[in-house]
């Protein structure tokens, strides 16, 4: 692992680095943050579903 030599030059190329980054416009943000939390939604309530599903067959085979 490479040791940073100069922190103060490191840190002006992080600068220059985020300048050329393309960010998303708000819409594109909206868009995102929107799929991002209705696929978690969508996953949570499938594990949740799961979850009671398999526990209600085990229910079922030890009684």
């Amino acid at each position: 692992m490479a040791a940073v030599k100069n922190p103060v030059k490191f840190l002006k190329e992080v600068s220059t680095e985020m300048k050329r980054v393309t960010w998303p416009t708000r819409k594109e943000l909206t868009k995102y943050t929107i799929v991002t939390v209705t696929t978690v939604i969508f996953m949570a309530i499938f594990f949740a579903i799961s979850d009671f599903a398999i526990s209600a067959i085990i229910d079922l085979v030890t009684n």
